[in-house]
């Protein structure tokens, strides 16, 4: 791609595009009305473990906002809805050579209304730990990504304020 700089200079960069979209995706860090967390073990082939534990996430559609996005998502992947969500961070994915602009989300009192719907390349295993689990799953090492680290902190973060 060739980028118009705001100096006048053009340089010429690589650009990710996945699926002919930006790859702008949402986050969410669901807790339950038990306060239990929604987590999600599934392939992640490109990394040396090949499988990773994070939480239910998935990109944003277009014509979609963030949040419907965010609740889509958490439907499809565990079957269930949120009751209050809040936006508790948003930040590129990798700026140097993508456009997508994550969000992370808080779903709280989250109940169970259906059951998984997955896109037909999705293996997503779902299962439920209280919010301690979490932590201790961090400081094993079970979490892996980024976002998933982001979304732990952050969460944390808003949830010693509450």
């Amino acid at each position: 791609y060739e980028c118009h700089l705001n100096c006048g200079r053009i340089v010429v960069r690589e650009k990710l595009v996945k699926g002919k979209k930006d790859g702008s995706a949402a986050i969410i860090f669901a807790l339950t009305k038990t306060n239990e967390v929604l987590l999600n073990v599934e392939p992640r082939v490109f990394t040396n473990e090949t499988v990773s534990l994070g939480f239910p996430a998935g990109y944003i559609e277009l014509n979609e906002t963030p949040e419907q996005g965010a609740r889509r998502e958490l439907l499809e992947e565990h079957g269930y809805q949120a009751g209050e969500m809040i936006l508790l961070d948003e930040f590129y994915q990798d700026e140097g050579c993508s456009s997508a602009f994550n969000r992370i989300f808080l779903a709280l009192d989250s109940e169970k209304v259906s059951e998984q719907h997955l896109d037909k390349d999705e293996i997503i295993r779902p299962f439920l730990c209280t919010y301690d689990e979490v932590l201790e799953l961090n400081k094993l090492g079970y979490f892996t990504g980024a976002n998933s680290k982001l979304a732990i902190e952050r969460a944390k973060e808003y949830l010693k304020r509450r």
